[in-house]
């Protein structure tokens, strides 16, 4: 009777410690964090030391439902494979992050998400974006203006780990090759530019030496001759001259 008294009140403990805890411990989390053990995608919601305390964690589409509303959208997620999802609401409107475990579920969830809501709009019109392996909602949004600003707070910091073969290999490739061009297009016209400067900067300071050193020798000159020493006539009345050298009258 007692073990049984016991059983139940430990039940009852377990229910009301699950049901303060919120929705994030509902189930456990594919990814946590090494330092506090929170799931990691709770950390990347906007302001999220403030927002766990509103927020719902799941797997399961029926606690979107409970927590956001039936909406059409939710009939294209599919939670298999380890998706997660945490929503909260903001000032700008209810904030909802269904999490992917590889980009190739992101993208195809992508498409479905575009296609259901291009098909059943909806006044406010959702505000929808793809950040990384994250498919992001806002939903509810008066101003579509503070919805995005909401969303560009939230940040994929994760490394995206293809199954296969990467996709975007090839625009990789051709986007490293065209940086690496660019940088040696630059470099190389950097040195050319950088040498011509040093080049003309050289000859400028070796010509104003030269200048200088010619000044102070002509200088020290006491008459100029431009006859390189040869006989001339003193029509300048610069050169010294002998007067018993100049024909008398």
């Amino acid at each position: 009777m007692r073990k049984s008294l016991f059983a139940k009140v430990l039940s009852l403990v377990c229910i009301l410690f699950l049901t303060a805890a919120g929705g994030f411990a509902q189930f456990k989390s594919q990814e946590v964090s090494e330092d506090d053990g929170i799931p990691v995608l709770i950390k990347h919601l906007p302001d999220w030391e403030n927002a766990r305390n509103r927020a719902t964690y799941t797997n399961n589409v029926n606690d979107l439902r409970g927590a956001l509303g039936a909406r059409p959208v939710f009939d294209a997620i599919d939670f298999a494979g380890g998706t997660e999802a945490i929503t909260a609401p903001y000032d700008a409107g209810k904030l909802l992050i269904v999490e992917y475990t590889n980009p190739q579920s992101s993208i195809e969830a992508d498409a479905r998400f575009q296609q259901k809501l291009a098909e059943t709009p909806s006044t406010p019109p959702v505000v929808y974006r793809r950040i990384g392996n994250y498919n992001a909602f806002i939903f509810d949004a008066a101003d579509e203006a503070a919805a995005n600003a909401l969303l560009d707070q939230i940040k994929y910091q994760k490394t995206v780990q293809w199954l296969g073969e990467d996709p975007n290999a090839q625009q990789k490739y051709e986007r490293f090759v065209a940086i690496r061009a660019a940088d040696i297009f630059f470099s190389t016209t950097l040195w050319i530019v950088g040498g011509l400067g040093l080049a003309l900067l050289t000859g400028i300071a070796a010509g104003l030496v030269f200048f200088r050193f010619r000044e102070q020798q002509r200088a020290t000159m006491t008459a100029f001759s431009d006859a390189g020493g040869m006989t001339r006539l003193n029509l300048d009345e610069l050169s010294e001259t002998s007067s018993n050298r100049l024909l008398s009258e």
